[in-house]
């Protein structure tokens, strides 16, 4: 298929800059904190509250009467006095206005100017809130993933802990305007590598998520048999791409396919000159396609975590196709499974390239390893497969919060893979769907806890008792005896 227009593509993509421009700092005078109008202030708001629908208000050019109308229109709550009301009322507007600021038809001077009103609003109460400028776990993952390419409702719990590990468990505003900082040079960096001269083949609907081994002092050695060559490694949305590097030139490069059932198994190995096996900082790729397995070897001076990253972010992708052929995933539900996990590991650089975080120091940011670590880790993949056979782009409908309301859920967008065609990833226009009839603000509901998430917490509660369990076995071991009958006496 043609690729889309350049200019369109460019215009896309500029959605994130805008995004990230308003959380610059700025030489002018300290502004005084944003209060919300009086005379159009709702009672049983709190001035917090009262501030993010009076900018919602602006943003959506809708009176805040017309818009608390609008939420009892679709909501079947009645009791317009208690806190599940406000709360829901505020994630509404919220929520609306977030799709209005995104929607596609926006112009990049609209687009930044609504994204500045709802986000410079948000800083302002933020230092109103206390003095530290802190948001705590429940608030980030509540908002968070209403942006598909910030968070995933799915791993954002362990998002914020990767962010908050030196914090106290509290998110400071800096430090979350880092990561995003972060994610846009990630995204950035994807973008150039699509664009960049190669010697690749790829299909028209696959993408280059990350390349590693291009600096001359930092090569990645190919290991087949006693045998080993410097070059460049490329992981695509569908396969491992392996360039050796001879004379001042990449050759032909060597294909790891990724997406068929090929009996791979990816895992850490040890390797070293000649077959020796003395540097623990290699991943083993064998196939049934393949004579002999081989061995790809990440060299740095102390550690590992080159190594644990490229172990993290191939199993990724090479789980994501399993899912798909396991749960019979076709056309747009296939890619929307792709892009979540392509999703997933752009945010995993953002946090590794931003903060100098190795991936063992915080639970994974990707889902479908999430899920193969889980104990109930089946049932994550099960409510995920659920969620995406809801995906009937074409006929999408949502509701004025920009949700799809309990009554009406039938349909769901693919929020992932429209953030990659916006940012100018897709490199041909391969999916059909209307981008201007479907919401675009991440897996949430007003009101609502996505199926997912309940999933995720619920494996975690029993990781956490088979943790319980096992300490309980290490402290009855006796030096000598059989665990059994330790635990018997």
């Amino acid at each position: 298929m043609e690729n889309k227009a350049q200019p369109e593509a460019d215009a896309e993509g500029t959605m994130f800059d805008n995004f990230m421009s308003i959380f610059q700092r700025r030489n002018s005078t300290p502004r005084s904190p944003v209060s919300a109008d009086p005379l159009n202030s709702i009672p049983f708001l709190s001035p917090i509250a009262n501030s993010v629908v009076s900018r919602s208000s602006k943003i959506l050019n809708t009176p805040s009467d017309e818009l608390r109308s609008s939420f009892d229109t679709d909501t079947v709550e009645t009791d317009h006095q208690s806190i599940t009301y406000a709360r829901n009322f505020v994630e509404f507007c919220s929520y609306r206005a977030l799709n209005e600021t995104a929607s596609p038809g926006k112009t990049q001077g609209e687009d930044e100017d609504g994204w500045s009103l709802f986000y410079s609003s948000s800083t302002d109460m933020a230092v109103q809130v206390d003095n530290e400028n802190t948001v705590g776990l429940e608030a980030f993952a509540r908002i968070a993933p209403a942006c598909a390419v910030i968070a995933d409702v799915a791993t954002v719990q362990n998002l914020f802990d990767a962010l908050t590990n030196t914090s106290g468990n509290r998110l400071h505003f800096l430090l979350y305007d880092k990561y995003l900082q972060s994610l846009d040079r990630v995204i950035k960096s994807a973008k150039n590598v699509l664009s960049a001269s190669s010697n690749l083949k790829l299909a028209d609907e696959e993408i280059i998520v990350d390349v590693d081994g291009t600096v001359p002092t930092q090569p990645i050695l190919q290991h087949i048999g006693i045998s080993a060559w410097p070059g460049r490694l490329t992981l695509s949305s569908k396969a491992l791409y392996f360039e050796s590097l001879g004379v001042g030139q990449y050759d032909k490069p060597a294909q790891y396919d990724l997406s068929r059932d090929l009996k791979q198994v990816i895992k850490p190995e040890l390797t070293g000159p000649l077959g020796a096996r003395l540097f623990d900082k290699a991943v083993m790729y064998r196939s049934i396609s393949l004579a002999e397995p081989i061995f790809l070897e990440f060299p740095e001076f102390k550690g590992s975590s080159r190594r644990d990253y490229w172990l993290d972010v191939t199993l990724e992708i090479l789980l994501a196709h399993r899912f798909v052929r396991k749960y019979h995933l076709k056309g747009i539900q296939e890619s929307e499974a792709i892009a979540r996990a392509i999703l997933g590991i752009f945010r995993c650089r953002a946090v590794r390239e931003g903060f100098h975080i190795f991936s063992s120091h915080y639970k994974t940011l990707l889902v479908f390893n999430l899920a193969e670590n889980l104990p109930g880790g089946d049932t994550i993949l099960e409510t995920l497969s659920s969620c995406l056979a809801l995906l009937e782009a074409s006929t999408a409908q949502a509701d004025s919060s920009g949700s799809v309301c309990t009554e009406k859920r039938h349909t769901v967008s693919p929020v992932s893979l429209l953030a990659l065609k916006r940012f100018g990833l897709v490199p041909h226009d391969n999916v059909e769907f209307d981008e201007e009839g479907i919401y675009s603000s991440g897996y949430v509901s007003v009101g609502e806890a996505d199926p997912l998430e309940v999933a995720v917490k619920q494996s975690k509660v029993g990781t956490g008792k088979a943790e319980a369990a096992q300490e309980t076995v290490n402290q009855v071991k006796v030096d000598g005896i059989d665990a059994n009958i330790a635990i018997m006496k």
